[in-house]
């Protein structure tokens, strides 16, 4: 029996992991993307990322259909609660559409395996909106055990829905800040990096510190500036993106960090470049120091 349960969910989770694989998906995937990427937000593209609140703001934002909706299921056991359930399912419905929107914008900036169980992850959430709205009408016409009905079954594709959202969150990694390792990874204390006239003035230049990959510019007055190579968006090289007016854009997905202090000027981003001390030795050695390392 307990093999049987290990086979079950091991044929579970390889049936997720496919989802990554399913590469019929890019066919839809690629104008989707495309659209997402032009709608003209301006800087609430920051906002629905999530870059004022330092982590995305979309799982944030599910909280209030997802509670409306497992609030109404609630009231739909207790008799006599038939109005405050219908009210509960409509600010669910109407709640939606700002969690998908932010949702939809960090989307379009993912890998490819990570953009196709997203797209099933939303059309799990899409149904679940349409079996809600459906409820909400029927209820309003009298019709309370069919909208009763309607309002459990778009509970289970909600439910289907924040599985794989957990799952691309969590086992696929999109979302989580990725530089979060880098001060676990290395000691607190001054290392060196080479010499001055390895970094040539304005150019992005990479180097390695133990498992750490860092970026390192130095400026026209001399000053240098050293941060974690990694994007903390989804990994992107640092050192192989565009250095101007004092910050350096990942060539990826177009994150931009500043370089004297890694903070985010605009995302997908959302947590800062972890950003290193630096000094100069009297033999022109440039050594580096990550504050709270170790």
């Amino acid at each position: 029996m307990k093999g049987g349960v290990a086979r079950a969910e091991d044929s579970f989770l390889r049936a997720l992991d496919a989802l990554g694989r399913l590469e019929k998906l890019d066919t839809v995937i690629t104008p989707v993307q495309r659209v997402v990427q032009r709608l003209p937000l301006g800087s609430a593209r920051d906002v629905l990322h999530g870059l004022p609140i330092g982590h995305p703001l979309h799982p944030v934002l599910v909280q209030v259909p997802i509670g409306a909706w497992l609030s109404s299921a609630v009231l739909d056991a207790v008799p006599g609660t038939g109005r405050g359930s219908r009210l509960l399912v409509g600010v669910g419905v109407l709640a939606a559409a700002p969690a998908a929107l932010a949702g939809w914008v960090d989307w379009a900036e993912q890998h490819e395996d990570q953009m196709r169980t997203g797209l099933v992850h939303a059309v799990s959430i899409a149904v679940a909106v349409g079996l809600y709205t459906r409820s909400w009408v029927q209820r309003g016409r009298g019709r309370t055990v069919w909208g009763k009905a309607l309002g459990l079954a778009g509970l289970c594709a909600a439910g289907a829905g924040g599985m794989l959202g957990g799952h691309l969150a969590f086992r696929q990694a999109a979302g989580p800040n990725k530089s979060e390792p880098v001060p676990h990874l290395l000691e607190d204390e001054w290392q060196s990096v080479g010499s001055v006239q390895d970094f040539p003035v304005g150019r992005a230049v990479r180097r390695q510190l133990g498992e750490v990959p860092l970026l390192v510019v130095r400026e026209t007055g001399g000053q240098i500036h050293v941060l974690a190579d990694r994007c903390s968006h989804l990994s992107g090289p640092l050192s192989s993106g565009k250095v101007t007016d004092g910050c350096v854009e990942c060539p990826w997905h177009g994150s931009v960090f500043r370089l004297a202090d890694g903070a985010n000027v605009r995302g997908p981003a959302t947590a800062p470049q972890p950003s290193f001390l630096v000094r100069v030795d009297q033999a022109g050695t440039v050594q580096v120091r990550l504050p709270g390392a170790g």
